[in-house]
């Protein structure tokens, strides 16, 4: 092993605020990456359903109702 000990593997020769850092930031970096696409999936169907639900209202503000249909005659 390259360390004496854990707690040396820990200190890693005196970098370890250097080394922890970037293994942090990689990591929140890597973290952001993966869950950003699964946030817009999500916004993405949220928006479509809500057009889905207003075009359906829409649909049937124009489709008249039985009554409607008789009375124009």
């Amino acid at each position: 092993m390259a360390f004496e000990n854990w707690s040396a593997f820990w200190a890693m020769g005196g970098y370890a605020l250097y080394v922890w850092a970037s293994y942090a930031i990689t990591a929140l970096a890597l973290g952001l990456t993966l869950l950003q696409p699964l946030r817009r999936r999500k916004a993405l169907f949220a928006e479509l359903q809500r057009q889905r639900r207003r075009s359906a209202g829409e649909a049937m503000a124009t489709v008249p109702t039985s009554t409607e249909k008789y009375e124009q005659r």
